[in-house]
């Protein structure tokens, strides 16, 4: 019986890691309906039971869909830890870009929809941030909490929580510029630029400014590369 619990989750294991593969190579597309468990069972020779262990697990992660009474659909051909994996082992140029095309429309959609408390946050944040000096851990902290304010005074739910799923990677890029004297970090003027622009809702100038903060960065890793 001990050798059996010791064995039946590597099986699984193997099963996950049999399902991912053959979604990579589009063996099933999003959308597409897995064969019955008997099959996968027969396909990958382990038993019924293992099979759909290893389905809950893909399930939980948001990578296949179970339909009662319809089966077991593909919803996205990676979960979320595997994407956020991805990211975070990205170059710090994609990363940049990635960053810079979210907070750039992000400042735009501020500029239209903010509200005066969600000026006082990004205010209180660049405020802090100013405030923090050379201590370089506070300043980036403060540097993070002002930007996800500007993304959460977008008013979209789905930017927001995309932002703050890549929020480990943004926090990366702004060590890397804080701490790297060759990838110039935005001033604290530029913060400030951003900021009016989103408090006088001119949505055209926040993002040019929000696009242009990170241009000097992103050159630079250019040149390097």
């Amino acid at each position: 019986m001990a050798q059996s619990r010791r064995h039946r989750p590597s099986l699984v294991d193997d099963v996950i890691a049999h399902l991912k593969s053959a979604l990579q190579q589009g063996r099933w597309a999003v959308g597409e309906r897995l064969p019955v468990e008997a099959a996968l069972a027969e396909d990958f020779g382990v038993s019924r039971n293992t099979v759909r262990e290893a389905v809950r697990v893909l399930c939980h992660t948001g990578v296949l869909e179970t339909r009662q009474g319809a089966g077991t659909f593909v919803r996205a051909l990676r979960g979320a830890g595997d994407t956020l994996r991805e990211v975070e082992r990205a170059r710090l140029r994609d990363q940049l870009e990635v960053r810079q095309t979210l907070e750039a429309e992000a400042a735009r959609l501020a500029a239209l929809r903010r509200s005066d408390e969600d000026l006082a946050v990004m205010r209180e944040a660049l405020n802090a941030r100013e405030a923090a000096g050379r201590h370089i851990d506070a300043r980036i902290a403060h540097d993070q909490r002002f930007h996800l304010a500007v993304v959460r005074a977008t008013h979209n739910a789905a930017l927001a929580t995309l932002y703050e799923y890549f929020a480990c990677s943004v926090g990366h890029t702004i060590e890397q510029t804080e701490r790297n004297r060759h990838l110039p970090e935005p001033s604290h003027a530029e913060h400030v630029a951003l900021l009016e622009a989103i408090e006088a809702g001119r949505a055209d100038a926040a993002e040019h400014i929000a696009r242009t903060m990170l241009a000097p960065s992103l050159s630079a890793l250019s040149d390097t590369s």
